[in-house]
């Protein structure tokens, strides 16, 4: 009888008592993208594969590897696989900084059971806990600047890029090498 009175009980609590709401502060910019929620929390970034495998080099890979954060509200590892700017070029270059700290981040977290997203975080601010300063996520394409200094002009980083244009090179632009590409007159 309690195990029916119990779940009468769960069954009328409204869905947001069940699942974890990150959104109430966020102040994140929507990208528009499918299932984007809003998402402020508090995590502790991490080296993905330190969190997985237990290999766990100094400083989170030096920027080398992938990071994570692994959210204080519940534990759950997530993958920010974005920073605040247009192209996907993921957030190591923001959250490396932060190897090892307890950090408060505002963003973008899609999760959706249909295409099977789940913790995909999109960063677009993060700051130390207890800082009151936020960093806007937007280091990369200025630390690939500094990079490539011999990359400048006008473009997208990615027209300019030296591997981008080695591997081009080597592979042309739809991977099955310039042979195959000169028969449909593709140009540069």
């Amino acid at each position: 009888m309690k195990r029916i009175a119990l779940a009468c009980l769960i069954a009328a609590l409204p869905a947001s008592v069940l699942a974890q709401d990150f959104s109430e502060t966020s102040e994140a910019r929507s990208w528009n993208l499918f299932a984007e929620q809003p998402a402020r929390f508090e995590a502790r970034v991490v080296d993905l594969l330190c969190e997985v495998t237990g290999d766990c080099p100094e400083n989170c890979g030096d920027g080398v590897r992938q990071l994570g954060l692994l959210r204080a509200a519940d534990g759950a590892l997530v993958y920010p696989n974005k920073n605040g700017q247009p192209a996907f070029t993921g957030a190591a270059d923001e959250l490396l900084p932060f190897c090892g700290m307890d950090v408060e981040v505002d963003g973008l977290l899609i999760e959706d059971e249909y295409v099977g997203a789940t913790n995909v975080y999109l960063v677009q601010r993060i700051r130390a806990v207890g800082a009151e300063e936020w960093t806007r996520a937007n280091a990369w394409t200025r630390n690939w600047a500094d990079a490539n200094p011999d990359a400048d002009g006008d473009g997208p980083w990615f027209r300019r890029d030296p591997r981008v244009l080695a591997l081009i090179e080597e592979r042309g632009y739809l991977g099955n090498g310039m042979s195959h590409e000169e028969a449909y007159e593709v140009t540069r």
